[in-house]
Order: C-alpha cells, then sequence, then structure tokens
C-alpha cells in the first residue's frame, strides 16, 4: 500500500468504532499530538483505550475532504460526527515501515462567522 491509502485505510477503520482494530495501523512506536491541549499520546494500546472511552452521543463518523501526500508524510482534512458534535480535524501524519509513526491533529474549533464580512462570503 501506498502511504496515501495506508492513511484511507485509517479512516476507513476508524469508521468502524473499533479503536483496537486501527491500532494495528500504528507503529510500535507511535505519537499522536495535540497541539491546542498540549497533549501526546504514546503507543498504539493508549490510542485505543483512549478512543474508546472517549464520550460520545453515538457512533462516530468520519467524512475525508481532502488527502494529500509528499513522500512519508501524508495529510488529511477529515469531518468527525458523533450525531451531536461535529468537527473538522486536520492531520499530520507520518508513515514509517508501512504503519502510522507519527499523527499530530488540530481540532479547530467551530465559531459564528461575524455579521461584517457577510456581504462578501457565503455559508457553507
Amino acid at each position: 500500500m501506498t502511504n496515501k491509502q495506508i492513511l484511507e485505510q485509517f479512516w476507513k477503520t476508524m469508521a468502524t468504532n473499533d479503536f483496537y482494530a486501527v491500532g494495528q495501523l500504528l507503529h510500535d512506536d507511535y505519537i499522536l499530538e495535540w497541539p491546542q491541549s498540549c497533549e501526546r499520546i504514546h503507543g498504539r494500546e493508549n490510542f485505543s483505550a483512549l478512543n474508546t472511552a472517549y464520550p460520545a452521543a453515538g457512533q462516530w463518523t468520519f467524512n475525508l475532504n481532502h488527502i494529500a501526500e509528499d513522500g512519508e508524510l501524508v495529510v488529511t482534512d477529515v469531518s468527525v460526527s458523533d450525531g451531536k458534535l461535529k468537527d473538522r480535524c486536520i492531520t499530520f501524519s507520518t508513515v514509517r515501515d508501512g504503519k502510522i509513526w507519527k499523527q499530530i491533529e488540530f481540532w479547530p474549533g467551530s465559531f459564528e462567522a461575524p455579521t461584517w464580512r457577510a456581504q462578501w462570503v457565503e455559508k457553507i
């Protein structure tokens, strides 16, 4: 599989909500960083346990909006929802030895667009 295909498989497996199955796609030395909350997760076991325990209103869905690959670096733009929350995540993934070695995820909070710029924009 190409690095791009590995990340496509990652998000497809995330959509099963079987986060231990997702863990099989992760490198033995896996690291996940969340810069906004200053957190780092080490290892596939911690990744799988955290995602399994994460409080959710329902089953998680993942829609891959965009993916770009440059060597071992793959960047994905994914819409994520549990039926109540709707977020968008930008993930920078580094692939080594056919597994996801490191990810840095940005979870920007959504906000209401200011009315002053309404004349120049289109709501999506």
